[in-house]
């Protein structure tokens, strides 16, 4: 499983971690049922600490996205898709709102607004 981790982002590892396995899952690339590498063998991957790997396990775990057997390992849990893009629609929708908002108090015109997110979605 490939996950590249940046140092220099400022977002902590066990959620960069996170971040990109849960997408993963999402995608499809990792499917429901599948075993996950063990926390020990991921760090070791990595090149990061156990406990890095543990708490983005820890995390998946309690958001839903993995679930724990014991002595057997991690595995994809079985996911409602529609509802996980849900939730990512929303939170993107927040950021946005967000972003609006900041906009409209330093009285930032809509057409300027569009042209920042054209530019900033052409980067991709």
């Amino acid at each position: 499983m490939e996950i590249l981790i940046s140092n220099s982002s400022g977002i902590p590892i066990y959620e960069q971690i996170k971040e990109q396995i849960k997408k993963k899952i999402i995608t499809q690339e990792l499917k429901s049922g599948e075993l996950l590498p063990s926390i020990r063998s991921l760090a070791k991957d990595l090149r990061c600490s156990v406990i890095t790997t543990k708490n983005a396990y820890e995390e998946l775990q309690k958001e839903g996205y993995i679930k724990a057997i014991p002595s057997k390992g991690f595995y994809v849990a079985n996911i409602n898709l529609e509802l996980a893009k849900e939730e990512q629609l929303k939170e993107v929708q927040t950021l946005l709102e967000k972003a609006l908002k900041i906009a409209k108090m330093y009285n930032i015109e809509h057409s300027i607004v569009k042209q920042m997110m054209e530019i900033l979605m052409e980067g991709d």
